[in-house]
């Protein structure tokens, strides 16, 4: 049996969109799943379109998608080189050998002299794809397309037929786009008497707007990029983890897949010809159980930016606390930065109708609280606890009503990450104090 090979092959523009990822991460999985290999080529051909360092871009893009090439650029390999530029004297031949066989011709232009594909004036031309069956398209809708432009470089159309015969690719999974096309690269194959590879043309990742239209995912969605999502606190895992379900059905329950574990389920029967809709709840959920399972040291390490004024002692338990709590990282700071700066004073915020909480009331409770803390000369977690809940005891009220006062005073913020205990023994005893005194003095 013919080994599986399949391949990546994205221009060298600098932005990774999420349905490149997901062309990637498909020809990866596929590759992988039947033991072949995935290799990355960069198509730099068009030099308009051209970025420098967007060859390491896309490798590091990868990298941390854990999308691994068993040969690239940097790889190297059989078939090397893998970028298009370094190739130029194959395209040449070959071009030139469709020419002396009559299936091309040259091409007079104000630059020089180009080659066109002769494209045949009847019949048809079909081809069978996995997803949509045998597609036919008529000879005589094909125009006669560049092969060589008059500048040497070769156009996309026939450059990717040379190198995906010459590297042995088997299957071909790539974007509706190309459909149109590829009826002018089965020419081609059948001109120069080569197998045709299996083709994948994959359904578009579509976007939903906020009025609830669906178009083709675009930056009026938000983030359409992998390095976007990275920056919005994503973790890369979760990110490949979604993506990998825009548009394939494991046919299970399951949908928190690790990277092996969508290599050993994934199948092309579980593709969907349809267009999958990008849903930014739904990867933020996905990415909160990310964060659910890691370890408070890994969590810490994830947001360490976001951590920068917290002391190091710290910031182990911040994560154990927080790290349930949010679906990207880019939440952390509107969630703690009460712990460096106290927001203004708000004196509705301690009016709380269900523990029938008045300002008066707090006042009453925020006093003897400065008292017993002021006199807690180890601030531990347990010693903060153990005070507290006998404070509470003592006081004969319920819980609610002794901590809320309490924690408005301490973060002046209805929502936070943890109660008192958790909360006072993160800012210190000192800045617990001060802020306390402080909102008692307001209230008074």
């Amino acid at each position: 049996m013919k080994k599986i090979r399949t391949r990546f092959a994205p221009s060298p523009t600098g932005y990774m969109h999420i349905g490149n990822l997901r062309t990637a991460l498909y020809a990866y999985l596929f590759a992988k799943s039947q033991g072949g290999d995935f290799i990355l080529r960069i198509e730099d051909t068009d030099r308009a379109r051209y970025v420098e360092d967007a060859v390491e871009f896309i490798e590091k893009t990868l990298a941390a998608a854990k999308i691994i090439p068993d040969e690239g650029p940097h790889q190297g390999g059989n078939f090397a080189p893998y970028v298009q530029s370094e190739r130029m004297e194959t395209y040449k031949k070959y071009a030139e050998q469709l020419v002396k066989e009559g299936h091309a011709y040259y091409e007079e232009s104000e630059n020089g002299v180009a080659i066109r594909q002769k494209m045949p004036e009847t019949g048809e031309t079909t081809f069978f794809d996995v997803l949509h069956g045998n597609i036919t398209i008529a000879n005589s809708e094909l125009e006669d397309q560049i092969l060589l432009k008059s500048d040497g470089l070769p156009t996309y159309n026939f450059a990717n037929v040379i190198d995906d015969h010459l590297m042995e690719i088997s299957h071909i999974i790539r974007g509706t786009e190309f459909i149109t096309s590829t009826p002018k690269h089965v020419l081609l194959y059948q001109y120069f008497g080569w197998e045709i590879p299996t083709f994948i043309h994959l359904a578009p990742v579509m976007g939903k707007s906020d009025d609830g239209t669906i178009s083709k995912l675009s930056k009026r969605h938000g983030a359409t990029s992998f390095n976007d999502l990275i920056d919005m606190g994503y973790l890369p895992e979760a990110i490949t983890n979604y993506v990998a379900l825009l548009g394939w059905n494991p046919k299970s329950n399951q949908e928190i897949f690790s990277m092996q574990e969508l290599i050993e389920k994934f199948s092309l029967e579980g593709l969907s010809k349809s267009p999958a809709v990008f849903d930014y709840d739904k990867l933020d959920w996905m990415s909160g159980e990310y964060f659910k399972v890691m370890s408070d040291e890994d969590f810490a390490k994830a947001a360490e930016k976001y951590f920068a004024e917290i002391p190091d002692d710290k910031k182990i338990y911040l994560a154990s606390l927080i790290k349930t709590r949010v679906s990207k990282l880019s939440e952390i700071p509107d969630m703690i930065k009460f712990l460096s700066v106290l927001p203004d004073f708000d004196i509705e915020l301690f009016t709380n109708k269900r523990n029938k909480i008045t300002p008066e009331k707090s006042a009453e409770i925020i006093s003897p609280a400065i008292e017993i803390l002021e006199n807690i000369s180890v601030w531990t977690f347990e010693n903060l606890h153990e005070k507290i809940s006998a404070f509470i005891e003592k006081s004969g009220q319920k819980t609610g009503t002794i901590m809320w006062p309490l924690r408005i005073a301490l973060a002046m913020q209805k929502v936070t990450p943890g109660g008192v205990t958790e909360i006072l023994y993160l800012l210190g005893k000192e800045k617990s104090v001060e802020r306390l005194k402080f909102s008692l003095e307001k209230l008074s």
